[in-house]
């Protein structure tokens, strides 16, 4: 009785474990099945359809209508498609297992500067382009390393001497002899901020947000660009961690010498809003102007610091990304994308320059200047001289006197001496 009994018992343990056993087997390959569902979205008809709208030699629309969707000439888009086809093995087209051709390079460039410039989720454009919504995330990431790798050195690079005799000769035009920008801080909300950092990021009883401190010119190049710091910092203590002066700490600036008010000055400037202090290489505005002169010196220093907020403005009405709340969670991602932003517009800039209202600089071709013949690249300094350096660009008794020199010579350029 005990031995048949414990047979029993055997083959109901058995089956029960082969029931089990079945039962998982049949779950695991209906989960298999749901992850490896396929769509086929016949690709070779989105690039089709995306090559006759916009580069056949007669396409569907013309040059307005590419410029305003890809917010670039249709010449730099393809120099960026053929830059990352070329160097970048994501943006090349290969074929399969099955010799059919993947996506090609304008359609996941496409996918990348549609959701730049719409800030969009990478699904609005299954349909047309014809691609899901994780390839076209992954076209973004290996867009964003793609632009910066091959054009961050160049876009993103410090004034050369050319770029700085450019921006001198403009400032002594407007009034502002030895000013090569304006500066300011911009904050980029960032919605998927983690609940760790949220007090970190947030300021008030605001929302989290990224701060991006720039320097722009007349023509909106961004010549400094520092992202990443958290949005709890004000200007004033995003310029103590920011580089912008490092150069000239380090003696890896350019020396200018140029006069104002037959004053001679070798630090050039920026033009700043009140909250920047005051030091050499910073003029503020005047926020009670008591007599005519100083009136017409704020009227000119707040008109041209605004190149800087045009910028900011320019940079967010060209790529909505950056000014719709940031979607991801990982914050190197979210400055890649910043950065990546930041190099297309200048790219653009520089591509269009020549259709902007120019400022007449020709009499500077003469010799006419204030400033020396040419701008000297001075010597690496020592650790000793540093501190004399930073000094100097702190100094604020030399920011009163250059100030006063710039209110005389904006009268003496601008008043009507009534």
């Amino acid at each position: 009785m005990s031995c048949s009994s414990s047979d029993e018992v055997d083959e109901y343990l058995e089956e029960k474990v082969d029931e089990v056993v079945d039962n998982f087997i049949d779950s695991a390959m209906n989960v298999q099945a749901k992850r490896r569902a396929y769509i086929e979205r016949d690709r070779e008809r989105g690039h089709n359809q995306l090559w006759n709208d916009y580069f056949r030699e007669n396409p569907t629309y013309q040059t307005e209508m590419f410029r305003r969707r890809f917010r670039m000439n249709k010449p730099l888009f393809l120099r960026i498609v053929e830059r990352l086809s070329t160097d970048v093995p994501y943006f090349q087209q290969r074929r399969n297992g099955h010799g059919r051709y993947g996506l090609s390079a304008l359609q996941k460039c496409t996918a990348a500067i549609r959701m730049l410039a719409y800030g969009q989720s990478g699904d609005t454009y299954d349909e047309y382009l014809r691609l899901g919504e994780s390839t076209a995330r992954l076209c973004l990431e290996n867009f964003t390393n793609g632009i910066i790798q091959l054009f961050g050195d160049e876009y993103l690079r410090r004034p050369t001497a050319d770029d700085l005799e450019r921006l001198l000769d403009i400032g002594e035009v407007r009034g502002f002899p030895g000013m090569i920008g304006s500066i300011d801080c911009m904050h980029w909300e960032w919605k998927n901020c983690p609940t760790a950092w949220k007090g970190q990021f947030t300021r008030g009883s605001g929302k989290p947000t990224i701060v991006l401190e720039a320097v722009a010119s007349q023509d909106l190049w961004i010549l400094h660009a520092f992202f990443g710091l958290p949005g709890t910092l004000n200007d004033i203590n995003v310029l103590d961690r920011s580089p912008v002066f490092s150069d000239i700490y380090e003696g890896r600036a350019p020396k200018v010498n140029f006069k104002v008010n037959n004053h001679t000055y070798q630090l050039a400037y920026y033009l700043t809003d009140g909250i920047y202090p005051k030091w050499a290489t910073f003029i503020q505005s005047i926020s009670l102007p008591q007599n005519p002169k100083a009136s017409l010196f704020a009227v000119r220093q707040e008109s041209t610091r605004k190149d800087v907020e045009r910028a900011f403005g320019v940079l967010q009405s060209r790529f909505a990304i950056v000014k719709n709340p940031a979607l991801l969670w990982d914050r190197v991602k979210i400055g890649r994308i910043m950065r990546t932003c930041v190099i297309l517009h200048n790219m653009i800039v520089e591509n269009e320059r020549s259709e902007y209202a120019q400022i007449d600089t020709s009499e500077f071709d003469s010799g006419e200047s204030s400033r020396s013949a040419h701008v000297q690249r001075i010597p690496s300094l020592s650790s000793g001289n540093m501190r004399a350096v930073r000094n100097e660009v702190r100094d604020s008794q030399r920011h009163d006197r250059l100030k006063a020199d710039l209110v005389e010579n904006v009268w003496q350029k601008f008043g009507n001496g009534d």
